[in-house]
C-alpha cells in the first residue's frame, strides 16, 4: 500500500501532470470568456430577431401523432409563442374542467389556481426558444446553439494558432541564436587554433 502511494505521489508531482492540470484550469476558464464574447457578438448581430440567438429554432413538421403537441384543438401544438400562454393556460383549464364549468360558469374565476396550474403542465411539456415555446417531444433544429458552436470553435482556433505560431517564433529565434553562438565558438576556436599553428612555426624556425 505504501508503494501504492508513493507511486501516486510521484505521478502527481511530475511536471507534465501539474502543466496538464494549469492547463485544464486555464482552458476552462479561457473557454467561459469565448462564450461570453461569442453570446455578446451574436446578441448584436441577431438583435432584430424576436427572441436573439435562442429564438433561431426551426421545428420540422410531425412525423407522428405524439409530436404534434398537447391538444392542437385549442392552439397546443409543436410551438406557441410566449405571449399566448396566459389564453392557452385558460383554454387547457376549460377543457380539464368542463363538466364542473357546465354547473358553474364561473368555476376557473373561483379557483383561479386551476388556471396557472394548467401554464405549469404546459410550461413541463414545452421549452422557451427566445419569445417561442416548442413541444419536447418535437424535433427541432436550434441554429442559435450551432452557430454559438461554430464561431466558439473558430474564435479558439484563431487564438491557438497565434500562441502556436508565437511559439514557433520564439523557437526559431532561439535556434538561430544556438547556432550563431555555435558559430562564434567554432570561428574563435579555429582561430586560435591558427594562431597556435603560426606561433610553433615560428619557434620552429627561429630553433633552426
Amino acid at each position: 500500500m505504501k508503494k501504492f502511494f508513493a507511486e501516486f505521489k510521484t505521478f502527481i508531482a511530475r511536471g507534465n501532470v501539474l502543466d496538464m492540470a494549469v492547463g485544464v484550469v486555464i482552458g476552462g476558464a479561457f473557454s467561459a470568456i469565448v462564450n461570453a464574447l461569442v453570446n455578446i457578438l451574436l446578441s448584436v448581430c441577431t438583435w432584430a430577431v424576436p427572441g436573439g440567438l435562442k429564438g433561431l429554432v426551426t421545428v420540422l413538421p410531425a412525423a407522428n401523432d405524439m409530436q404534434r403537441g398537447m391538444n392542437e384543438a385549442i392552439g397546443l401544438g409543436q410551438s406557441f409563442q410566449a405571449s399566448e400562454l396566459q389564453n392557452l393556460g385558460y383554454k387547457l383549464a376549460e377543457t380539464n374542467y368542463a363538466a364542473q364549468i357546465a354547473e358553474n360558469q364561473n368555476y376557473l374565476k373561483e379557483n383561479s389556481n386551476l388556471i396557472e396550474s394548467a401554464k405549469s403542465t404546459i410550461l413541463s411539456k414545452y421549452t422557451l426558444h427566445g419569445t417561442t415555446y416548442t413541444y419536447n417531444l418535437s424535433a427541432v433544429i436550434d441554429w442559435g446553439t450551432f452557430i454559438n458552436a461554430i464561431i466558439s470553435f473558430l474564435i479558439v482556433a484563431f487564438v491557438l494558432f497565434l500562441i502556436v505560431k508565437t511559439f514557433n517564433k520564439m523557437r526559431e529565434a532561439q535556434e538561430k541564436a544556438k547556432a550563431k553562438l555555435k558559430s562564434t565558438i567554432d570561428e574563435k576556436i579555429q582561430s586560435k587554433g591558427a594562431e597556435a599553428a603560426s606561433d610553433n612555426q615560428v619557434e620552429t624556425e627561429v630553433a633552426e
